[in-house]
């Protein structure tokens, strides 16, 4: 069991490190929110859906599911949407000292954002898919639920982790001008992220995995 904790543990931070829109958006969060318990539903709400993936994907449903064509089809046409949508308000706004409590995100929408480059992100997906689930497979029961909850802790903690690193940096950052170029990079990675789902949306042949 405990070679099964340890795989879990070194597994999920090699998949969670990488720079992508989720890690650029919770720790953009930490850092303009006025208090770190103000960016909690951000945390919260990416702890929970990576929790779900892996959940899924080390119980096989995951697979499943995205065998159907057409429901893979759904989930890449509204995540192209999510992510343009959300690259487009995140460009928009802009930092500073003065910023006033309604320019923020509300919780609602740190929430909808978080949970959309969480569950729309294609990497995460294959990760949880085609890492964390494959890897399940070697382990079986309380050896799988310890390879599981490693997996679940580590994403709790690195979100918590950089929504305070996040927090630090802003108060750090008082002109603004470090936090406007976290949101333009998570803006650009955001669209970025919306273009390969578009592209994997429309070329032929590239969603008929699984089929």
């Amino acid at each position: 069991m405990w070679e099964a904790l340890i795989h879990g543990i070194v597994l999920a931070f090699g998949l969670i490190l990488p720079l992508g829109a989720q890690n650029v958006f919770v720790f953009s969060q930490g850092a303009v929110q006025p208090t770190l318990w103000r960016a909690m539903p951000v945390v919260v709400t990416a702890a929970f859906c990576d929790a779900a993936l892996i959940l899924l994907a080390v119980m096989g449903v995951s697979l499943i599911v995205l065998s159907l064509a057409w429901l893979k089809t759904l989930l890449y046409a509204i995540g192209v949407l999510f992510l343009l949508y959300m690259g487009f308000l995140t460009w928009r706004s802009r930092p500073n000292l003065e910023q006033t409590q309604t320019e923020l995100f509300s919780p609602k929408r740190q929430v909808m954002f978080a949970a959309s480059v969480s569950l729309f992100n294609p990497h995460a997906i294959l990760d949880t898919i085609g890492v964390i689930g494959t890897s399940s497979l070697a382990y079986s029961g309380s050896a799988k639920w310890a390879f599981t909850i490693a997996c679940i802790i580590v994403s709790c903690i690195w979100f918590l982790s950089l929504s305070i690193a996040g927090r630090l940096v802003g108060g750090l950052d008082k002109s603004g001008k470090l936090l406007r170029g976290f949101q333009i990079a998570s803006a650009l990675i955001m669209w970025g992220m919306a273009l390969y789902m578009a592209w994997n949306l429309f070329a032929p042949g590239n969603l008929s995995y699984g089929e």
